[in-house]
This record gives C-alpha cells, sequence and structure tokens, in this order.
C-alpha cells in the first residue's frame, strides 16, 4: 500500500543533515531527520543562505520592518540588506523541488524559519506579529499542497505523525497520477482514505464523498484537482484520541460476526483503554491488524488508516 521501498523525496534545510553551512559556520544535526526518517525519506538538502553566496561563515541576518513582507539584513550592520540575494536564489532554487513530498524547514531562521520567526522594528524591539524565513515563505507560496514543518515541531508526536501522514498521503497520490486519473481511481483512492479521514475530520470525509459521487460526469484532471487539495486540507486537521476511538469501533463492526464472544470483549476493552489514555494508538490498531489477518475483509484490506506508514517509524507509539 504505502509501505514501498521507494525512498520518497524530502526537502530540507541542510545545516540538519549535519552540514556545516550555519551562519558560524557549524550545524545543527537532526538525529531524527537523518535516522528514523532517512530510511523512507530521500532528503534533499538546501541552505539558501550559504547558495546566496552569503559565504561560510557568514555575518549573522535577522528580518527587519513589516512581517507580511520582511527585509532580510546583517545583525551588526542593519545597512547591509541581502534580501534581493535570497530572494534571487529562491526564485532559482524553489523551481527546482516540485517534485518533493514534504519539507523540513529549522526554526527561528530568517531564511528557513515557518513560524514565529522575529521580525525587529526599528526600535530594534520584535514586532507583535511574527514572520517567515524568506525562503520558507517562497516554498509554501509557490507549493501549498506539500507538506512543511519545522524539526523542532517534530519531537511532538502528534505533528510528527500529522506530517507524515501528508507527506505519504502525497506520495500516494502522485504514483496513482503517474498511473492515470480516472473516475474510477478517484474513487477507489478516496474509499482507502476512508477511515483515515474519518480520523482527521469526519465532516471533510461526508463533503470529499459528495464531491465524487458522480465523478463518471466530469474530467478526472479537473475533478482530482479539486479533491486532492481539499483533501490535504483535511488531514493537516489533527486526528484526536475520540476521533481515532470513532475509527476503531467503526472498525471493530466489521469483526461482531466472526469473533468469539471473549475476542470481542477483550477487543472492546482495548478499545476503551486507548480512550481513556492508558495504552497508546499502536494497541489497539495492532490487535485490529491481528483480528483482520484472520477473518480478512477486501474493504478493510484496501484501508490506509491501519498502515499509513511503515511500521517501524513507530509514530503510533506515542498517541
Amino acid at each position: 500500500m504505502s509501505n514501498d521501498t521507494q525512498l520518497i523525496p524530502v526537502g530540507i534545510s541542510a545545516c540538519l543533515l549535519g552540514q556545516n553551512v550555519r551562519y558560524n559556520g557549524g550545524h545543527k544535526h537532526s538525529s531524527l531527520c537523518s535516522t528514523q526518517l532517512g530510511r523512507y525519506f530521500e532528503f534533499i538538502p538546501t541552505c539558501p543562505e550559504a547558495g546566496a553566496g552569503l559565504g561560510i561563515p557568514r555575518p549573522a541576518i535577522r528580518l527587519i520592518d513589516d512581517p507580511a513582507s520582511p527585509r532580510a539584513v546583517h545583525v551588526a550592520d542593519s545597512g547591509i540588506d541581502v534580501t534581493d540575494q535570497l530572494k534571487a536564489y529562491a526564485a532559482q532554487r524553489v523551481p527546482e523541488l516540485g517534485d518533493l513530498c514534504g519539507y523540513v524547514f529549522i526554526k527561528n531562521s530568517p531564511s528557513c524559519g515557518l513560524f514565529r520567526v522575529k521580525v525587529y522594528q526599528k526600535n530594534g524591539h520584535p514586532h507583535p506579529d511574527a514572520g517567515m524565513g524568506l525562503f520558507a515563505e517562497a516554498f509554501t507560496h509557490t507549493y501549498p499542497l506539500i507538506p512543511v514543518e519545522e524539526e523542532g515541531r517534530l519531537h511532538d508526536p502528534v505533528l510528527r505523525e500529522n506530517f507524515i501522514v501528508r507527506v505519504f498521503a502525497l506520495h500516494n497520490w502522485k504514483a496513482l497520477c503517474n498511473k492515470g486519473l480516472s473516475a474510477s481511481a478517484l474513487t477507489d483512492f478516496h474509499s482507502r482514505y476512508k477511515y483515515t479521514l474519518m480520523a482527521h475530520s469526519p465532516a471533510d470525509y461526508q463533503s470529499l464523498g459528495r464531491m465524487l459521487a458522480d465523478a463518471g460526469r466530469h474530467d478526472p484532471q479537473d475533478l482530482g484537482s479539486r479533491y486532492f487539495p481539499a483533501l490535504m486540507q483535511a488531514l493537516q486537521k489533527r486526528a484526536t484520541r475520540k476521533s481515532n476511538t470513532n475509527v476503531l469501533m467503526h472498525l471493530q463492526g466489521y469483526l461482531k460476526k466472526v469473533l468469539q464472544p471473549r475476542e470481542k470483549q477483550s477487543l472492546g476493552q482495548v478499545i476503551e483503554n486507548y480512550r481513556k489514555g492508558i495504552v497508546p494508538l499502536v494497541v489497539p490498531v495492532t490487535l485490529l491488524r491481528h483480528h483482520f489477518h484472520q477473518y480478512p475483509d477486501d474493504y478493510i484490506e484496501k484501508q490506509f488508516y491501519l498502515q499509513p506508514y511503515p511500521d517501524d517509524l513507530s509514530l503510533r507509539n506515542d498517541l
């Protein structure tokens, strides 16, 4: 399903791979990225400041003026403005990255920060409104459907799992598009994401289903161009313990005619223990997969929810 051996191309701030490209000649190596995620992602590194020719090492820079359209200047001498150099490099580099299925940026960077990057006012104090790094802004503006995240936030289990679900969703979508979109292929793809969508946003599952209700009447390319952005927007919403419990109970319903009374009771108790926060999500999911291995169901076998990414990423161990 989604667990093939092909490495998925994901962009990354080069310093996170241990490359000595930071302003001080150092790096910010991320073992999470290089070891755990690196088993399945082919990381494509970029350092926009080095790429723009600012040198290694180089004077530190920061963002100033309007958070919606900041300028990048030297910290020690705000008269030295490197905004145009950084934007010129972004204009050259970003179009080369359209095949990516995700991007991991580094926090607080005036070039690569995604969230809450400080923008300074003329009085030297941070502006009340934060900004975004110049390269990160150019990338996200160009590719709004490519999942992005900051490395620091990936240490939060919920944010990490949500990001990786979306990376694999884009990877799966691109594989579908490469085979050729059709009304039946779109409907089947949506069907496979039924319980994943229910966990993230039941309302979006219903609305996307209505979008595809008369798929045969529409051009598949046009329909796909409307469907997939809506899917990615839905998956960006975080699955909760409550919504996951609802999905687990739906899946449990497929087994009610085949499980023995004691097995039903045990499965129900495990799901309840998850709902109460006693056990992580991996426990009821593993038990459900065990039962569906014994009592196969063709529809459930296709569901991405039961295995949206390789098991050894261990993402559900902390959910």
